[in-house]
């Protein structure tokens, strides 16, 4: 018998990091559902992996995060795990495999240009752009952790498609960390070929909430595991005087009433650092988003808490302290007929949930559409459609509605979209049609801020023995934040770590160790 088995575990933070703790609680350290209790902060679990109905005409979702076949093993084998909520006969992994047979990605549109798809086949990388991609590929990172990746490429570099493409797929800025930008590139090495066709990904059936999170949420309710929404904890009192320390107690609020929990001996606390949808700000049709940068944040402060004196909890400064580096802003639009969906098609030939993704290549904004197979929401009505988008620049103003998109309405955005689109024939009838939600995010990339070598914490702190730190802002060698990944691969070495479970954790892929995709990544390199 292991040791969870009499233990009582919190979890703080009700993202799919602690979600993905539970079932491996539950699944392998034979912690009992009624021994663990997770705390969240809002009504909503999920994280940042929310997705609803706004009201009764509209939808929105702040984000989308990308899964691969091979580079997903702790995503997939936990998945493999949870039965379906639509099949129950089916495992969320079966049920997403079976509809990816069914529904392939392939982008034949993957840039756009002024309602004309463009060759998106060419990398345009020069000698020296080549040249320098391998020397990040092959420098030790102690080498660059100072670098940002603007400091290492000439300006030819961000101008190739290469770069637009990189970029859009996995959300960097030429200011972000040469680091994670290195990490990246070797993580996805196996698929630089498909950067521009995308055929490497899979995606969920529906919403990445409503085909991941309720699942899970449903099947850790009938284990027992209990749900605190409206919970925030707020302080931690570590016994100093044996070592190593442990967490004596937890300090939280709980609709509004302070209290405390007093950990024993073989109880444990996992907790989820930072957040990257900490004050998002949703506008309306006709309503830009009204973000208030100077709002505190739950999530941010209490980490800052942590860290305060103590270097196990790492430097969230680092992190959140220039949301003017780490914000953009992602739409979600809602159609009530055919028409928008009937002209994508026709324009980009990819039916609906086949085509990944197709970038806007002449927009200030740097917008991107994806268009999802539908439905996209549990219990979405027929007659509506739902797709969604990401800006990266989106303080800069717009090529046909002269604003900064983060001074736009939803239709003043899918304004700008349609005449990108090269639908100005049909713009009325989309607008009249088509309710878009705005959404900005002042720390959505966050993570792949500038670093220090130890300003991400270690997920087991060397001197506190009953504590876990799971999420984005661990430090998981050789690995990619901003992905589902990251945050499960961090909450099962968390709970292998803290209950001594002996099974294997999945390793790390390394596409850039088998030969054949060397020869495919210097032959794509050259086109």
């Amino acid at each position: 018998m292991l040791e969870g088995h009499n233990s009582k575990v919190y979890l703080v933070g009700g993202g799919i990091a602690s979600l993905s703790a539970a079932v491996f609680l539950i699944k392998d350290a034979e912690v009992p559902g009624s021994n663990i209790t997770i705390f969240e902060n809002s009504r909503v679990f999920g994280g940042s992996l929310d997705a609803d109905e706004n009201n009764k005409d509209a939808y929105v979702m702040r984000g989308h995060r990308i899964l691969a076949k091979k580079t997903f093993e702790c995503t997939l084998d936990m998945l493999d795990h949870i039965p379906s909520i639509t099949d129950t006969k089916k495992s969320v992994r079966q049920e997403m495999m079976e509809f990816n047979e069914q529904v392939k990605t392939y982008a034949k549109a993957r840039l756009i240009d002024c309602g004309r798809v463009v060759d998106a086949h060419s990398l345009g990388l020069s000698w020296r752009d080549r040249y320098d991609l391998f020397k990040v590929i092959t420098k030790d990172e102690s080498d660059i952790q100072s670098k940002r990746i603007n400091e290492h490429f000439s300006n030819h570099f961000f101008k190739t498609n290469f770069w637009l493409e990189f970029r859009t797929v996995f959300a960097f800025q030429p200011w972000h960390s040469l680091v994670e930008f290195k990490r990246y590139l070797l993580r996805s090495f196996h698929a630089l070929s498909y950067y521009n066709t995308l055929e490497c990904i899979i995606t969920a059936p529906l919403t990445q909430h409503d085909s991941f999170i309720l699942p899970i949420t449903k099947w850790l309710e009938e284990k027992g595991v209990k749900f605190w929404d409206e919970c925030r904890v707020f302080d931690l009192k570590i016994e100093s005087e044996n070592r190593p320390k442990a967490i004596k107690n937890i300090l939280y609020n709980h609709k509004g009433q302070q209290k405390s929990i007093t950990l024993e001996s073989h109880d444990h606390i996992i907790i989820t650092l930072g957040s990257m949808t900490a004050n998002t700000a949703v506008g309306s049709n006709t309503k830009a988003p009204d973000i208030n940068i100077h709002k505190s944040s739950p999530s941010w402060s209490f980490w800052e808490k942590l860290a305060r004196g103590n270097t196990n909890f790492g430097n969230p400064r680092a992190f959140d302290s220039h949301i003017n580096r780490s914000s953009w802003e992602s739409f979600t639009i809602t159609f009530n007929n055919s028409l928008f969906f009937d002209l994508m098609e026709k324009l980009t030939g990819n039916k609906a949930g086949e085509g990944g993704g197709s970038t806007l290549k002449g927009s200030n904004w740097l917008m991107s559409i994806a268009i999802p197979h539908q439905p996209h929401f549990l219990g979405q009505p027929k007659d509506k459609q739902i797709c969604w988008g990401y800006s990266l620049a989106p303080d800069h103003k717009g090529n046909f509605v002269k604003k900064r998109m983060l001074d736009c309405s939803g239709q003043e955005i899918l304004t700008e979209l349609i005449r990108h689109l090269g639908f100005d024939k049909h713009k009325d009838k989309i607008l009249d049609s088509a309710i878009c939600l705005p959404c900005i995010m002042p720390y959505i990339t966050s993570q792949f801020s500038l670093r220090s070598k130890h300003d991400r914490p270690y997920i087991i702190p060397s001197n506190i023995k009953n504590l876990g730190l799971i999420g984005q802002f661990v430090e998981i060698p050789d690995d990619v934040s901003f992905t589902i990944e990251y945050s499960i691969r961090s909450a099962q070495i968390a709970v292998y770590s803290l209950f001594n479970v002996n099974k294997k954790i999945p390793s790390i892929y390394k596409g850039h160790h088998n030969l054949k995709n060397i020869y495919k990544a210097i032959k794509t390199s050259l086109r």
